[in-house]
């Protein structure tokens, strides 16, 4: 009989063994891995579950985020007045986020310049809530994208450390064939099996922080778009304001 046949028919016994067991013991492979299997192992569990507690929590903060941008431009285009909605943003009893802390960045300072002793041309007064907004706008894009880039580096790094694992427990299971007179593939598959749970770990790691990355990333920037039209269509408005002549 052939080698190639003697280690297929090995291999068939080997899962006919394991299945007539019911099947792969999960825990026993990791438990009986090598240490810098399990060291492997632990660091590639924390990140998954990091990626999962940050892909829960910027599912609720995208949510909010969306929820309140349309709670507000319903008020804003509704035809409220601008000095109603101000005094509604600066209400100390609540704060403030996304469109709403946006508009009263820009109206605040608008009406800081306008009130000002020394006259301010109608430009300087735009200008000047035009970058209240821009710096506004910029912190809140920001707290949205906060910890993306986590995901994206688990996303990125998580099978290369998973195939360290593996290659580890592979030197492990080969170097304790030097004391075996008969290497076979009964006395290295266990080893291979242990080590083969790192770069599975690896993967299931990585897979939902990258999928997680790239949703969030689209929909980050979906806002920002959004909040960057809002405050074109809000100096537009204070213009007009500033130029009561201008149609």
């Amino acid at each position: 009989m052939s080698p190639a046949i003697q280690i297929l028919t090995a291999t068939a016994q080997s899962v006919a063994m394991d299945t007539e067991a019911g099947g792969l013991n999960y825990l026993q492979l990791i438990l009986h891995a090598s240490l810098p299997v399990q060291i492997v192992m632990l660091l590639l569990v924390a990140a998954s579950v990091l990626s999962w507690f940050i892909i829960f929590g910027k599912s609720r903060v995208f949510r909010a985020a969306t929820l309140e941008a349309n709670h507000f431009e319903d008020r804003f285009w509704s035809g409220t007045d601008l000095n109603q909605l101000y005094r509604e943003a600066t209400d100390q009893s609540r704060g403030v986020s996304g469109l709403e802390a946006i508009f009263e960045a820009g109206y605040r300072e608008f009406l800081r310049l306008r009130l000002q002793q020394v006259s301010v041309d109608a430009r300087t007064q735009v200008e000047g809530a035009q970058r209240a907004m821009r710096a506004t706008l910029a912190r809140e894009v920001d707290a949205l994208e906060h910890n993306l880039e986590l995901l994206a580096n688990v996303g990125s790094t998580a099978p290369y450390v998973g195939l360290v694992g593996t290659v580890f427990g592979i030197m492990v299971s080969f170097h304790g064939l030097a004391n075996n007179k008969q290497a076979t593939i009964a006395s290295v598959a266990p080893g291979i099996s242990e080590a083969l749970i790192a770069t599975a770990m690896g993967l299931f790691a990585a897979i939902p922080a990258v999928w997680a990355y790239n949703r969030y990333s689209s929909r980050s920037e979906r806002i920002s778009v959004r909040y960057e039209s809002f405050a074109e269509e809000f100096s537009s408005i204070l213009q007009r304001q500033t130029n009561p002549d201008r149609p």
